[in-house]
């Protein structure tokens, strides 16, 4: 299993990608009938929800400020964001990691998610790599990383925090 990355700085666009990666490697691994699927698991809500909480407040209004993407896309995103934290939330639900149940779950998770970092890749990364200063993603990456290493170290994967983000999407 992929550690849990650290929370460095740089460009925004390449930290968000290496999040992306780990997420697929996650994913990988809870297919993995002989992995420590709990685990991992927990490591993937922790990561899955900062990320996506850091990119809420942090990177999509900015991105918006810099007219890189518009509100159509910003409100996509985080529709997709909503759509994933369901799936997770009803995969950390069940109980036999080793069952069906978990595996149909597993699935519907991995479908959102990956249908997600594919749009948002070509949706909103790419637009950030052209219509934003390198400094201006450097300073975006700073801020992402910062909020993302905070809300890792608040537990935000824990599933009563996931619980409580669904609810109020809602």
């Amino acid at each position: 299993m992929p550690k849990i990355l650290p929370a460095a700085g740089g460009d925004v666009v390449e930290i968000i990608l290496a999040d992306h990666r780990w997420f697929e490697e996650a994913l990988r691994e809870l297919r993995d009938v002989q992995s420590d699927r709990a685990a991992v698991l927990a490591d993937l809500a922790t990561v899955l929800i900062a990320h996506a909480e850091a990119e809420e407040s942090k990177v999509y209004p900015e991105l918006r400020k810099k007219d890189a993407i518009d509100a159509e896309e910003v409100e996509h995103s985080e529709h997709e964001h909503d759509e994933g934290n369901e799936a997770l939330l009803e995969l950390m639900e069940v109980d036999d990691t080793g069952s069906e149940e978990f595996g149909d779950k597993l699935h519907e998770l991995s479908e959102a998610l990956s249908h997600h970092l594919d749009e948002e890749e070509r949706d909103v990364l790419n637009p950030a790599r052209t219509d934003v200063s390198e400094e201006v993603r450097r300073k975006l990456g700073d801020s992402f990383a910062e909020e993302r290493a905070r809300l890792i170290e608040s537990g935000c994967g824990d599933i009563a925090n996931v619980r409580k983000i669904v609810a109020q999407a809602e």
